[in-house]
């Protein structure tokens, strides 16, 4: 994935809000970069500019060879289940589907055949094996988070995109879930970009940016 020139500027009353100022940066396979900055700074938006959820007011994202705003929204829709993966602070599972069921869906939305067995066998390695069929109300935070990473992970993505997957979690459960991301990541050789305050799990990363006031400072790696 290469980034460059990223800006992104709202309207702001009778001006303009800068949120993301000329970013660029590139990540290569198999790559662990994590995304820093204080509340503000513009992490969250970076991440989502890079999934292509959001347009920037200038700039552009290429994944794969491919320009990823050069794509209509069903065609980056259509890149995002090809070649990414997604953990999100809030877990984002759906509450009528069952844990087997919510990580079926990438899978049976890409016409995987074979979509039962490879989401079972994905929540057996994160440690859910006998929690298939538990809706998220009925799971705690930590599990709900691990139904999210088997769901990530589950149709083998090139890249995981993470925002703060442990900001909703107390400190042994999020410790406990950054240790499984970092083993699934090693695993399937996936290149991971890691949106976190915590600078205890930006270590964990070979690779880190900063971002202020929506400029990326001086590389830090």
């Amino acid at each position: 994935m290469e980034a460059t020139g990223l800006s992104k500027v709202v309207p702001d009353g009778a001006s303009e809000l800068v949120i993301l100022d000329d970013v660029g940066f590139s990540v290569f396979p198999g790559d662990a970069l994590a995304i820093v900055g204080a509340s503000g700074s513009g992490k969250s938006t970076l991440l989502g500019l890079l999934a292509g959820l959001d347009t920037p007011s200038k700039g552009k994202v290429r994944i794969g060879g491919t320009e990823l705003f050069s794509l209509d929204e069903d065609g980056r829709a259509a890149l995002r289940g090809r070649l990414l993966g997604f953990v999100f602070q809030s877990f984002q599972l759906l509450p009528a589907l069952n844990a087997l069921e919510n990580v079926m869906l990438p899978l049976e939305l890409a016409g995987d055949a074979n979509a039962p067995a490879r989401a079972e066998a994905m929540l057996r390695r994160v440690g859910l094996g006998a929690r298939l069929r538990h809706y998220p109300k009925t799971l705690s935070g930590g599990e709900q988070q691990r139904v999210a990473l088997a769901r990530a992970f589950v149709t083998e993505p090139k890249l995981l995109l993470a925002d703060e997957p442990t900001g909703n979690l107390d400190a042994a459960t999020g410790a406990g879930i950054i240790e499984l991301m970092f083993e699934l990541n090693a695993e399937r050789n996936t290149t991971l970009m890691l949106v976190t305050h915590d600078e205890a799990i930006a270590r964990r990363c070979p690779r880190k940016i900063r971002l202020a006031g929506g400029r990326i400072l001086a590389p830090e790696a």
